[in-house]
């Protein structure tokens, strides 16, 4: 592994807060830089814009950049519920903008007016538990249990786990991380809201359904791989997945470029410039979470 070519290709070309990511993941940096850089991309309303998430560089928030906010939270270990940043979260959400009462909303109407995938364009009529399902379990364990958004948290965590035992195996990759989210939010929170041994067995059977294994086409194709839902060796699902988790180490070792980065196997068909530079954003973040995982479950 050429460690040593990642970080110099993301100290030249990431933004801050990933270089902030990298240098707290792998031992020299601290939670305290990767939250002041963070803490650029929220807004006064608390919720996160300003392209956090790549692929939408909408500044305003939104349930979709706010989710990634609370990836990186989980990313360097949780925070207290007392923490600026997680009350200003709890703030937004509570809110209720960008909230119809059962989901907060897939894509915002100011998507359309900043460059962003095609992915992103404002689709009102999308009703998706991502990010819904993750926003609720957030809630769960950060907020505070006699307050509104709270028991508004625990009936959609409800409902959106009735909807995924009654449709599993979806088909939607990254709604199935906001289920694998909620599960694990649910086990921290320790809030009696679902059986936890069936929601278990129904995310093994997910992820037995939608995991790729033909690691030929990883690099050519977007498809589901074990990182995106196992973090390290202490996940739930590793030891279920483990051969599975050890394909993809060994893919991640295989592929790397000798700029020390990987193939970004996905691009936008509009705002060729600003893409260009948002494409070696990915590859600094796809470098971060390819090398977390390989040394997160091969040691």
């Amino acid at each position: 592994m050429k460690f040593i070519s990642t970080k110099e290709f993301i100290y030249r070309n990431a933004r801050p807060l990933d270089v902030a990511r990298f240098k707290f993941l792998f031992g020299f940096g601290t939670i305290d830089d990767v939250l002041n850089c963070l803490s650029y991309y929220q807004n006064e309303d608390g919720g996160f814009g300003h392209g956090l998430e790549l692929d939408c560089l909408n500044p305003n928030s939104s349930p979709m950049q706010t989710l990634v906010a609370t990836q990186i939270i989980n990313e360097i270990g949780g925070l207290n519920k007392e923490h600026n940043m997680i009350c200003g979260i709890l703030d937004y959400l509570s809110s209720k903008k960008d909230f119809d009462g059962s989901f907060w909303a897939n894509t915002i109407a100011t998507n359309n007016d900043y460059p962003h995938a095609p992915w992103w364009n404002y689709n009102p009529n999308v009703k998706s538990y991502n990010p819904t399902a993750s926003l609720a379990g957030f809630i769960l364990l950060y907020g505070e249990k006699d307050s509104e958004i709270y028991n508004i948290a625990k009936r959609v965590a409800k409902e959106a786990y009735l909807y995924f035992k009654n449709n599993c195996p979806i088909e939607s990759m990254h709604t199935v991380v906001c289920f694998v989210e909620l599960y694990e939010y649910l086990k921290q929170a320790d809030v009696n809201l679902v059986d936890m041994d069936e929601y278990y067995s129904l995310l093994i059977k997910q992820l037995s359904a939608l995991l790729s294994v033909d690691t030929t086409n990883w690099d050519k194709e977007y498809v589901a791989r074990p990182s995106l839902y196992i973090s390290s060796k202490e996940s739930d699902f590793y030891k279920p997945f483990i051969n599975e988790c050890k394909s993809e180490c060994n893919f991640i070792r295989n592929t790397m470029k000798n700029d020390g980065t990987w193939t970004i196997n996905w691009e936008w068909d509009s705002y060729p410039e600003e893409w260009a530079v948002v494409k070696n954003y990915w590859k600094c973040d796809q470098a971060i979470r390819n090398l977390k995982f390989y040394f997160g479950v091969s040691n």
